[in-house]
């Protein structure tokens, strides 16, 4: 995966092997590294009032995607997309 486009729909696996779709809602770089925000296409499709979920996906060297490990990256990635949600 070369770049990131929001409202792409691609599956992953959890640590189960279970697979699920997600979509991109928006995507921003940070030091350098691409993350993507993602949330499960099936509740996105849900028509209800409820907050949905989403999180925080980066892009390795290998153009996958993984799970971001520290508290710290976590931190730096959520306060950058808060302020794109802001600047809307």
């Amino acid at each position: 995966m070369d770049k990131i486009q929001v409202g792409e729909v691609f599956t992953i696996s959890d640590e189960s092997g279970q697979e699920m779709d997600v979509e991109v809602l928006a995507s921003a770089e940070v030091e350098g590294i691409s993350y993507a925000a993602v949330s499960f296409v099936e509740d996105l499709e849900e028509d209800t009032e409820e907050d949905i979920d989403v999180f925080f996906l980066k892009l390795d060297e290998e153009g996958d995607f993984t799970p971001i490990e520290s508290e710290e990256e976590f931190n730096k990635v959520s306060a950058v997309f808060d302020n794109m949600i802001e600047e809307e």
